[in-house]
């Protein structure tokens, strides 16, 4: 799998972003029954389903700007606003992508989130997942980008040796998501068998990924985090896996726990580690900031005062756009007199057609052409 580069900036602490692939036959169905449900119900205060094509060329916030333009391979926009505690704002756009893998190998359609709220973002706010994806396991929406791991499922690591390995390194350096892994010291029950990111706030509940290892793997799973991640994964315990490149601010010692109980109770000591992962700076991906800008510069879905804004603020760019004709005419009006000036002053003052003043141009003819045609005649002593 490809590396998913990133660059030098930080995740603001108002955003909430994340990328995965949706498994099932219609994504965007999936996607507006959600929406049209959360608007009834007035969770939502408005949403937008817009073609990707349309939607760039009518950026509202910044016209034209490519960094609006979510790609050629985009199948459909969507936006969504809401209001959290106190009355917060928080924007989301959810962008679905198809491509040449969906068509060969049946990966299913690749989607994008970002959302940014009017302050820091608090994690026991509603989920983005949840607000644009149904929050249901009839939906397929929920698989990451590294195959064969899902957000909300306790995933298994495999049996393979190196497919074990491979997968791990491309969480740790591909995935946007927090990664886990738990070893089971037995095989749980029931209970036990629900993956800990459910006792998380709702914000960080679809920000992580959970691997388990069964009994017999604590050897193999410990030998491939150590020498690939310089990790170690207790017997029995846990650990959270760094991202590459590997933060400063990652203490391995920190973001482990030696022992979690797989009984259905609440692992206080592992999410506590996992928040405290959450709250480090981290990287922000090339794709990360490009949907990030995309919101920010691309959104469509106002709000009657910010409509209102934005009529006053195309008014004034008419104006100077008018302005700036206006100027351009009067310099060409100068332009021509002066030139027109210095024909006569050639030509002892005999008669010399006058170019003419900017207007309705006719075919085949223009001012540049009239005076190309004067200075023709004082060449040609004939005329």
């Amino acid at each position: 799998m490809a590396k998913n580069s990133s660059s030098s900036t930080i995740v603001p602490d108002t955003a909430w972003l994340g990328r995965g692939r949706h498994l099932g036959p219609e994504p965007e169905q999936d996607v507006r029954r959600n929406l049209t449900a959360l608007k009834a119900a007035g969770v939502l205060d408005d949403f937008l389903d817009l073609d990707p094509v349309e939607a760039a060329r009518s950026t509202v916030l910044h016209p034209r700007d490519e960094a609006a333009d979510p790609g050629p391979s985009a199948r459909r926009l969507f936006e969504a606003r809401w209001r959290v505690a106190d009355g917060v704002t928080v924007r989301a756009q959810l962008t679905t992508y198809d491509s040449e893998s969906r068509r060969k190998e049946d990966e299913g359609v690749t989607w994008v989130l970002a959302a940014e709220a009017e302050r820091k973002w608090d994690p026991g706010w509603p989920s983005p997942a949840t607000m644009l994806w149904p929050d249901s396991d009839q939906s397929a929406w929920d698989h990451d980008t590294v195959p064969g791991v899902r957000l909300r499922a306790a995933n298994h690591l495999p049996k393979d040796d190196d497919e074990l390995r491979h997968r791990l390194k491309d969480c740790s350096r591909t995935s946007w998501y927090i990664h886990v892994v738990v070893h089971e010291a037995m095989t749980p029950d029931v209970r036990g068998q629900q993956p800990v990111s459910a006792f998380l706030p709702p914000s960080l509940r679809h920000r992580v990924v959970e691997h388990r290892g069964t009994p017999e793997q604590a050897q193999i799973a410990d030998f491939a985090l150590k020498r690939d991640l310089d990790v170690r994964l207790p017997r029995g315990g846990a650990v959270v896996l760094p991202t590459e490149p590997r933060r400063p601010e990652y203490d391995a010692e920190c973001f482990t726990v030696r022992s979690v109980f797989l009984d259905g109770s609440e692992p206080t000591e592992l999410l506590g580690v996992i928040q405290a992962f959450a709250a480090l700076p981290r990287p922000l991906p090339d794709d990360a900031e490009r949907a990030l800008t995309r919101l920010r510069r691309g959104w469509h879905l106002l709000t009657p005062d910010e409509e209102l804004v934005h009529a006053r603020s195309m008014v004034v760019k008419y104006a100077e756009a008018l302005d700036a004709m206006t100027k351009s005419c009067d310099l060409y009006r100068e332009a021509a007199e002066s030139a027109h000036a210095a024909l006569a002053e050639v030509t002892g003052g005999d008669a010399v057609p006058r170019p003419p003043v900017p207007g309705p141009v006719r075919a085949g003819g223009s001012p540049l052409n009239a005076l190309t045609k004067a200075f023709g005649r004082l060449r040609d002593p004939n005329k």
